[in-house]
């Protein structure tokens, strides 16, 4: 069996890099997540707060209530051996002063409730019959100078927190308790009792446990508590933001299922009056919308007939003008002229009602987008030399041939050109094809009287124009750029327009190299020229 090979360290510290990131999708995406985090961290936060508090009370509560307690066993126990020794003769001897010291120390001990007792003489003076030190061992080394030096001077009953050994030499909480005490005719000695805090420990332990495991099962509780209540309200808005989002996707059909009589129930409700009359007006709008395309539609083939007609005797006419007299011919003219521009707009509306009925199908053919380009612009070098406009075309890319319809692309090229020439006020006009790994495209250039950032935005409405009053002179039927627009997303691609009063205009037609591929963050010709703030600031 081959060996293991060892997770490497990337990999560890992904895992909760992930997770990370899920949490915070779920906080950003998950109201009922998001509440009830909130609600059991105050809770926790809540309620460590308050475990620590009571925690602190208990423990300094038994701390008080343990050293009252040994504080008055000590002195109970100091008070009934004294007065046994006042009851006793002076001791003369050494074995007499023996003899009440032990008897004092056992009843100490007795009293006390603790064997960890121990004496010590006040008076450091030479003695014949005065007892050594004795009692209990280990306790005289926890006895502070402090301590001492208090119960050598006082009468007083003195005491302090020290740390104690048990049996086990494990160290535990404990309190150190002096006091003197007179031994007829040897003089005072002091007397230190030992107190150990274990039980106040144990039941402090305790307390704190119980506090922490009833801190613990309330933050279940309202972590559950708050789930389930939010539950009852979420999954309300949940199911409208559900329904609105099929609804928005086109499903006009969905409601929310309405139960009970609250205000949820009146909410749900509300929202299917709502998307009830949202369908019925949509139905409306769609149906007048497809009797319009079908009026367009069948106007359009209506009128071609008679058109046709008009068009043959108008040439035919036209054809004879220079047998007619000057105001006939000029009328024979423009009658050929204006019988020409409307077939031109009739074209245009059909083509648009194909548009509108999404009955549109492009014809793919691998050609070169900077061939066609040289095509368009060949064609359009005459009546560019009637505006006397100079035409000059620039092909770094856009050589190897992509799949497109070349007759909407030409068309498309075709509108820009004649656009940039209509406002290019005589002044040259580039064109631009570039391409990328994703896209191709070709960018027209005009340096005319250029539109402001309002008219730009309408530059693809249908028969609107920056300036009503301007005359036209190459014709159109004022569908031209909507019909471009519509070419260009048909092919999955873009056609943009940047535009300042004064600096002209640059059109930016971008098609993909794959059908349905993206055409990347950044287009292989800039919307905006690379001269434009250089011409602003001149």
């Amino acid at each position: 069996m081959p060996p293991t090979a060892p997770v490497s360290a990337p990999r560890r510290r992904a895992a909760p890099v992930r997770q990370a990131r899920r949490v915070a999708r779920l906080w950003r995406r998950s109201l009922r997540f998001r509440t009830t985090a909130i609600a059991v961290l105050t809770t926790v936060v809540a309620i460590t707060i308050a475990c620590v508090w009571m925690a602190a009370q208990i423990q300094s509560d038994l701390f008080e209530s343990r050293s009252a307690q040994v504080q008055a066993d000590a002195a109970r126990a100091v008070q009934i051996a004294q007065q046994e020794l006042d009851e006793s003769e002076d001791a003369t001897e050494d074995t007499e002063a023996d003899g009440l010291l032990k008897r004092a120390y056992d009843s100490l001990v007795e009293q006390s409730r603790t064997s960890n007792v121990v004496y010590q003489r006040v008076d450091t003076s030479p003695s014949q019959i005065a007892p050594p030190d004795g009692g209990a061992r280990g306790l005289p080394e926890l006895i502070s100078d402090g301590l001492r030096e208090r119960v050598t001077t006082s009468t007083q009953q003195w005491w302090q927190s020290v740390e104690l050994r048990d049996e086990d030499n494990i160290v535990v909480p404990g309190i150190v308790v002096g006091q003197q005490l007179n031994v007829p005719g040897v003089g005072a000695y002091a007397v230190y009792f030992g107190y150990d805090l274990v039980d106040s420990n144990e039941t402090l332990g305790f307390v704190q446990r119980t506090l922490w495991i009833a801190g613990v099962l309330l933050v279940v509780i309202v972590g559950l508590i708050t789930w389930l209540v939010l539950r009852s309200v979420a999954d309300p808005i949940i199911e409208v933001a559900t329904t609105s989002r099929q609804i928005a996707d086109g499903d006009l059909g969905v409601r929310i299922r309405v139960d009970g009589e609250d205000e949820l129930a009146a909410l749900g409700t509300s929202f299917n009056q709502m998307a009830d009359s949202l369908e019925r007006q949509i139905r409306e709008l769609a149906e007048l919308s497809l009797v319009q395309q079908r009026f367009v539609s069948d106007v359009s083939h209506e009128l071609r007939t008679p058109l046709t007609t008009i068009r043959l005797a108008a040439e035919m006419i036209n054809d004879q003008r220079d047998g007619l007299d000057p105001a006939t011919a000029r009328a024979a003219e423009l009658l050929h002229t204006q019988v020409a521009r409307f077939e031109e707009l009739l074209g245009d509306l059909l083509e648009i009602s194909r548009y509108d009925a999404g009955s549109v199908q492009l014809e793919h053919e691998q050609v070169a987008l900077a061939a066609l380009t040289q095509d368009v612009v060949d064609s359009m070098r005459q009546l560019a030399e009637q505006h006397g406009t100079e035409l000059i075309l620039s092909t770094p890319g856009g050589h190897t041939p992509v799949g497109m319809d070349p007759r909407r692309v030409r068309r498309v090229l075709r509108n820009l050109v004649g656009n940039a020439i209509e406002h290019g006020e005589g002044r040259p006009i580039e064109i631009v094809v570039d391409s990328s790994e994703s896209a191709v495209a070709v960018g027209v250039r005009d340096r005319g009287v250029g539109m402001s950032d309002e008219d730009s935005k309408r530059a693809f409405d249908r028969f609107w124009r920056a300036d009503p009053s301007r005359k036209r002179s190459i014709g159109g039927s004022g569908l031209g750029l909507a019909i471009a627009l519509g070419d260009a997303t048909l092919h999955g691609g873009t056609l943009e327009v940047w535009s300042r009063l004064g600096q002209g205009t640059n059109f930016v037609l971008t098609l993909p190299r794959t059908q349905g591929a993206p055409l990347g963050a950044t287009g292989p010709v800039p919307l905006e020229p690379a001269d434009a703030d250089r011409e602003a600031a001149s």
